[in-house]
């Protein structure tokens, strides 16, 4: 097991990493997910050992790393860049690693076939890297950083300099390579989907710390906090009062701030009455249901994007809805309260 207790990093007057804790099981795949800034890169480092703490300490089962170099850690690592030898053939790059350990030739060649295969590169050993795609390249880099079996393999933005549609083809094999090694994994990225896609549970950081864990179902279904909940594309973001009061009409959940999921929309077929809220009372004619006007379609393949604009209250709302719509039509739709995540913030003015 991995375990990041209290670590802080700062470079003058930014904090890099502060006070944060992190564990992760042997075999895990954990994506480490953020924007740009949030001090991902960074914690990769300092458990790499290529930068050190200011304070707290990285363990692997029990031993403290803090006096182990970065070469005798046991950690493979793997970049965006790929930062593969480009005099070298496929299979002199994919046997560095293999050098350092000291493996005899006809064992390097048998490992250097063994990852190859794994990767989807079998029959590459003597191809030039000039002559690779993008994604053969990734799979290259791949392939090196698993050669040596480290006992923790660490991917800082590995797909991040492809195109969309080689991202995902990439995505679904890294998840499947790393699944069949077994190989305890970091996987950093910025790219919630792909984080998702390959991870068994996502650590989101913000500001240096880690905001919110759990499995991507998890995360995705109750982030806990506003700043989470955009980041992870979520946008419905409203205020509940007192009484349940939302500019439209009324929730079935406790005031505060909520998020309304955009699967949490049920379409009608038949108008819902408008709501009138009275001042003395705490009923509402239509709790947890909405009537809105569309004023954007998008589609998004097996489903449209729906911006709506709520009657009343004006409130602009995105839902995802298999039936198609039509600009300034008139729909109604139950809420479901199951699907409502309670946030921990603050108001900030939103809806």
């Amino acid at each position: 097991m991995l375990t990041v207790t209290g670590a802080k990093v700062s470079f003058a007057d930014v904090v890099a990493l502060s006070g944060l804790d992190l564990q992760v099981a042997t075999g895990e795949i954990l994506a480490v997910l953020g924007p740009s800034g949030c001090g991902k890169s960074t914690l990769l480092r300092a458990i790499s050992g290529l930068q050190p703490l200011d304070d707290g300490e990285v363990r692997w089962n029990g031993e403290n790393l803090d006096a182990k170099p970065v070469h005798r850690r046991d950690f493979g690592l793997m970049f965006q860049e790929h930062a593969l030898f480009s005099h070298r053939d496929v299979a002199a790059n994919v046997a560095f690693g293999l050098h350092m350990k000291k493996l005899d030739a006809p064992r390097r060649d048998r490992r250097v076939e063994e990852v190859l295969d794994l990767v989807g590169l079998a029959g590459y050993q003597r191809r030039s890297i000039a002559t690779l795609s993008g994604g053969e390249a990734q799979r290259v880099a791949l392939a090196r950083s698993l050669a040596p079996e480290p006992r923790l393999l660490m991917l800082d933005e590995p797909l991040g300099s492809l195109d969309r549609p080689r991202r995902e083809q990439l995505t679904a094999e890294l998840r499947t390579v790393l699944r069949r090694v077994g190989v305890t994994a970091l996987h950093v990225t910025h790219d919630h989907d792909e984080a998702f896609a390959v991870a068994d549970r996502v650590a989101l950081m913000r500001a240096g710390q880690i905001a919110r864990i759990g499995t991507p179902a998890e995360v995705w279904r109750d982030p806990r906090q506003s700043n989470t909940a955009r980041f992870l594309g979520h946008t419905n973001l409203v205020n509940v009062g007192p009484r349940g009061e939302v500019p439209w009409g009324c929730l079935s959940v406790a005031a505060g701030r909520v998020l309304l999921r955009s699967d949490a929309f049920s379409r009608l077929n038949e108008a819902s009455p408008k709501f009138e809220a009275s001042t003395e009372s705490t009923d509402f004619t239509a709790t947890n249901s909405l009537t809105a006007t569309v004023s954007e379609v998008r589609f998004r393949g097996d489903r449209f994007e729906l911006v709506l604009s709520s009657d009343p209250g004006d409130c602009k709302l995105v839902v995802m809805d298999p039936q198609p719509a039509q600009v300034g039509e008139k729909l109604s739709y139950r809420l479901d309260p199951d699907r409502i995540a309670i946030l921990d913030d603050q108001d900030d003015g939103v809806a």
